[in-house]
Formats: C-alpha cells, sequence, structure tokens
C-alpha cells in the first residue's frame, strides 16, 4: 500500500506564487478614511484575530480593524470597503503555473488533495471560482474552524473529512504560522516548499529552523508520493500527455 493517501496544502505562498499586499489595499484604506500605512499596520498585527473568525462576518471584522485604527466610517462606506477588501486579496492571489497540473497529476495517482489555510473570509469566497477547486476534496479555512495553524485541529479535521488517519497524509506548506511543526505534531508528514520567490512572501509566525524535507518546486511533492516520477519531467507534460492519451514514459 502507498505511503500517503492524501496531500494537504496550505494555500497562500504554496499554490499560489508569493504574496505581497498590492495598490488595491490602498483604495480599501480610503474608503475607510484611514491612511493607508495605519490600515496595513493594522492588518499585520491582528492577522491571527481576524483569520481565526473570532470578530464575526467581514463587515464586523472590518468595523474593529477601523476601531484599532481609529477611524469611525459610515455603514455604506465599511460595506463598500469589504467589497474593495474581496477584490484586493483576490487579487493578490496567483496561482503556481504547476499547482493544477500537480493537483490533477496526484489524483490520477489515486491520492486525495485539500488545502488548509489561514485566512480571513475573503479566501472562502473565491477559491471556488478558481482552478484548482476541481481538485480538492478538503478546504478547510481558519475563519471557519475557529484556530489558526499550528493548532492540530485544522490538519485533524481535514484528515476526519478525508476518513484517514493523520499518518496517512503528507503536508506540504512554505512554512508561516509554524505550520510544519504543527503538522508533525498532529501525526502528518511534512515537506517545506522552498521555491525561490518566497523570499518575499509576506509571512507570520514562520516555522524557522526547519529540518524537514525541502521541495524546490511545488511539482517536487510528486516525487515524494511516486517513486516513479522523473524530477526533470515537467509535470505539466506528463499531465497533458495523460490528458491526450499519450504514453508517459
Amino acid at each position: 500500500m502507498p505511503r500517503f493517501q492524501a496531500v494537504l496544502f496550505d494555500f497562500f505562498g504554496t499554490l499560489t506564487r508569493s504574496v505581497q499586499r498590492g495598490v488595491g489595499h490602498q483604495g480599501t484604506a480610503r474608503l475607510l478614511g484611514c491612511p493607508p500605512d495605519t490600515f496595513t499596520a493594522v492588518l499585520d498585527r491582528t492577522f491571527y484575530q481576524r483569520a481565526s473568525g473570532q470578530l464575526g462576518n467581514a463587515e464586523a471584522t472590518l468595523r474593529w480593524v477601523c476601531a484599532q485604527a481609529g477611524v469611525h466610517p459610515s455603514d455604506g462606506a465599511v460595506r463598500a470597503a469589504v467589497a474593495s477588501r474581496h477584490l484586493a486579496v483576490r487579487a493578490d492571489t496567483r496561482l503556481r503555473p504547476d499547482a493544477v497540473p500537480t493537483l490533477a497529476r496526484l489524483r490520477q495517482l489515486g491520492l486525495r488533495t485539500g488545502v488548509i489555510s489561514d485566512c480571513t473570509h475573503e479566501l472562502p469566497a473565491f477559491l471556488p471560482d478558481l482552478a484548482i477547486a476541481p481538485l480538492l476534496d478538503v478546504r478547510i479555512f481558519s475563519v471557519q474552524v475557529g484556530r489558526c495553524k499550528p493548532d492540530p485541529e485544522l490538519y485533524l479535521a481535514a484528515c476526519r473529512r478525508l476518513g484517514l488517519a493523520p499518518h496517512q497524509c503528507l503536508y506540504v506548506g512554505d512554512g508561516g504560522s509554524q505550520e510544519l511543526t504543527g503538522a508533525e505534531r498532529a501525526g502528518l508528514t511534512a515537506a517545506r516548499l522552498a521555491a525561490p520567490d518566497l523570499a518575499e512572501h509576506m509571512v507570520f509566525n514562520a516555522d524557522l529552523g526547519w529540518r524537514g524535507p525541502l521541495l524546490g518546486s511545488l511539482a517536487e511533492v510528486l516525487t515524494m508520493v511516486d517513486p516513479g516520477t522523473d524530477q526533470a519531467e515537467s509535470p505539466t507534460t506528463r499531465y497533458a500527455a495523460t490528458a491526450a492519451g499519450q504514453p508517459t514514459g
């Protein structure tokens, strides 16, 4: 029997390229009557409070952020800012070129797939529209679970939904939120994505000193679950050939 039955991925910085806040967030701040630098500083220092969902829905959370920043916008301004922030976070999100081919290949190999993300209300709203959505068997969002990584409940919730034991699952992430050591404590095997672009990735509470497996690209996860995978072979090429009914070697 294969060592792993499922691969679970972090979202931001793992299935996506590195993330930095784009100009859209400045527009959100202006709608609220808040200096952009102040708005960004509050977002940075309150990430885990917001990502845990403890502040209520998106509108209530943004009102709380405004209070922390010392501004008190109108109801209409808050509603407009919620929509603006949704668009801003979506604009910051760019899937890695090998995300879809890698997920598709994992499913061809008979593995289950899923995402576990520390996130605020925006990701659960727009992930269904992304190309990876049909390739995910389970989606665990901190803002819905009420806990953030490295809390074991996020990983165990994914395992329960898949009907698998933790040791049957591999977790892949860039290392934010101490997610790798958290996955290991929950009983999963973990690997860190160390793609070059992550040097500029916005990250909180990084997993410093990680000594476990390292992946230079997302596609390299295939070498951990399928010994027959050639590291030099493009997962995009392999997936396209398989889909067309061509031999892949």
